[in-house]
């Protein structure tokens, strides 16, 4: 039976064959080096034994005292020469070929075998035996550890067979034989089985110690990519860990989470709040802090605070979730908006058809009041319900559906061509001294968007140069070139501006007096607009539909200080 196939109750190792883990090695020289060790102790016990019998007896046979001294020798020899045990493993010792297993254990079954059989003096050496067979229950398979007792059984009945020959009464060592050697069987398999018993034990601790090394590195990865900040204090202030966005948003140093929360005044918020949790015994608690920075300024965090079990022998600690107020209030303004626009898109698709109704019914109106009092009124009414649609066409646009796909498209070509009909629909002349002038760097700019958004996103900007910049010549300027702006667009804004992997860029300017400050801030946000009847969705819009294809829309001055401009960074398809 090899080491290989060898069951997992043979022994303690044999179910590490054929590869060993560094875990089953370790063991096996732990083990191998203790059972060296007692051999040793058992060789100078039996020598000490033979020299006690000389000196309160009668001295032993040479031979008994010639094999007592090899076996000490050769025992002593193989525990101080860590070179002579080179090589043993629970494969070697699975053999009986091994030299391995001749030096540990076949040597202890001759030499106990023949002491047996050469000492007529009557003392009985068959409990040597219980040495090499615990060896071999313990360090060899089941099948090799049963026939080193069998072999050890046998080498007592044989003694007593020698002596037999010899002409000496047998009779109570044949008996002291069966019974000894019965015992060899029995110390065998019970060793066998707690060993085999003892390693699948062992085998599982090394398993749930891996998967509880697992779970706390998976614990810690989770908790260091939060972004909410977590902060492990204990009772007395101590802070046991804290994560990355724990340490941005209360200013600790990387080297501060071993530290007390009393040993920095500007976080005596935070003690305060622990120690009122502390004292008030509650399970959790929620309360919102100030916390000073330099400058004066304070910072408003928001605390969520949770207390482990306290279980017998550990102490309990208390686990503070940190937000910053102003992420809170960011995402439920977030929030607010997204069920907004999906309570609007709602209501705009409602209104869509009774819309288109009224549309109707006012032209066939209007045929018939043509050239009376009531035609104005019909004007007025047509005006209001293309407001209304244009309003309802922005809400929807805004609404959650099906993502566009983002496709390659002739950017130069659709620029032209939705300038052309934006001109048509506002009535503005090309050539000199027009309002609006036009300069794409070439043909065949290739950009990644869809046609209708990238359509939507340049009306809306012109829309906007036009009702807020000045009633001159060039008023109104559209430029499409590589790079940022390109040639014949303003240098304006400081470099590095331009968005990553962006190579296209659509600005679009008008000539008028600088956006004030209060109004910049605002000016992406929704439902922000100067104007008493603007719906305020156009630039949000725009940036929306900008994000949904990678690209990015940015308001900046111009260089000369004469024009604001809307430049949207486009992203091209990768180079083959």
């Amino acid at each position: 039976m090899s080491a290989a196939t060898a069951p997992a109750a043979a022994g303690w190792f044999i179910e590490q064959a054929p590869a060993e883990p560094a875990g089953g090695s370790a063991a096996f020289a732990r083990l191998y080096r203790a059972f060296v060790s007692a051999r040793a102790a058992l060789g100078l016990a039996l020598i000490a034994a033979q020299l006690v019998a000389a000196w309160v007896a009668s001295p032993p046979a040479r031979s008994t005292l010639a094999l007592s001294a090899f076996y000490a020798l050769a025992t002593v020899a193989l525990w101080l020469l860590p070179g002579l045990r080179r090589g043993a493993s629970a494969r070697s010792l699975a053999r009986i070929s091994s030299v391995h297993w001749w030096s540990a254990i076949g040597l202890d079954l001759v030499l106990f075998g023949t002491l047996q059989a050469l000492d007529a003096s009557g003392v009985n050496y068959g409990a040597l035996f219980v040495m090499p067979v615990l060896m071999a229950a313990v360090l060899c398979p089941r099948r090799l550890a049963l026939a080193t007792a069998a072999t050890a059984t046998l080498g007592l009945l044989g003694s007593s067979l020698w002596l037999l020959m010899l002409g000496m009464d047998v009779s109570l060592k044949t008996t002291q034989a069966g019974l000894v050697g019965g015992g060899l069987f029995a110390v065998s398999l019970l060793a066998g089985e707690l060993s085999a018993r003892l390693a699948r034990e062992e085998q599982a601790a090394r398993g749930s110690l891996a998967l509880a090394r697992q779970q706390e590195q998976l614990s810690r990865l989770v908790i260091d990519e939060m972004q909410e900040g977590v902060l492990v204090v204990d009772r007395r202030g101590r802070v046991r860990a804290m994560n990355p966005a724990a340490r941005a948003l209360l200013g600790a140093a990387g080297g501060e989470p071993s530290g007390q929360l009393r040993g920095r005044s500007d976080w005596q918020p935070l003690v305060q709040a622990l120690e009122q949790a502390y004292g008030g015994g509650a399970a959790a608690g929620e309360l919102d802090v100030a916390l000073p920075l330099p400058g004066g300024a304070l910072r408003s965090l928001r605390l969520r605070l949770r207390f482990t079990r306290q279980r017998e022998g550990s102490e309990e600690l208390c686990v503070l979730f940190v937000e910053d107020n102003r992420e809170l209030l960011a995402r439920t303004r977030q929030e607010k908006l997204a069920a907004m626009g999906r309570v609007s898109a709602g209501i705009a698709h409602e209104i869509r058809n009774p819309l288109a109704a009224i549309a109707q019914a006012n032209a066939l109106i209007a045929e018939d009041v043509a050239g009376q009092r009531a035609e104005p009124l019909t004007r007025m009414v047509a005006a209001n319900v293309q407001r209304l649609k244009r309003l309802v066409d922005d809400v929807t646009e805004l609404a959650p559906g099906v993502q566009p796909a983002t496709q390659a498209l002739d950017a130069s070509a659709l620029v032209r061509e939705a300038c052309a009909d934006w001109m048509l629909v506002n009535g503005l002349e090309p050539g000199a001294g027009s309002r609006f002038r036009l300069q794409v760097a070439e043909p065949g700019l290739v950009a990644l968007f869809d046609a209708e958004h990238l359509r939507r996103v340049l009306v809306n900007l012109l829309d906007n140069a036009l009702r807020h910049g000045d009633g001159g010549a060039d008023a109104v300027r559209v430029t499409l070139a590589r790079g940022d702006g390109g040639p014949g667009a303003p240098p304006g804004g400081p470099p590095g501006r331009e968005a990553a992997g962006a190579a296209l860029t659509l600005v679009v300017r008008s000539a008028g007096p600088p956006v004030p400050p209060d109004v910049e801030r605002h000016l992406f946000e929704p439902f922000f607009s100067t104007r008493s009847r603007g719906s305020g969705l156009g630039l949000y819009i725009c940036r929306e539909l900008c994000e949904r294809h990678g690209a990015r829309i940015e308001y900046r001055r111009a260089a000369d200080a004469a024009s604001n401009e809307f430049c949207v960074h486009l992203r091209t398809p990768a180079a083959p």
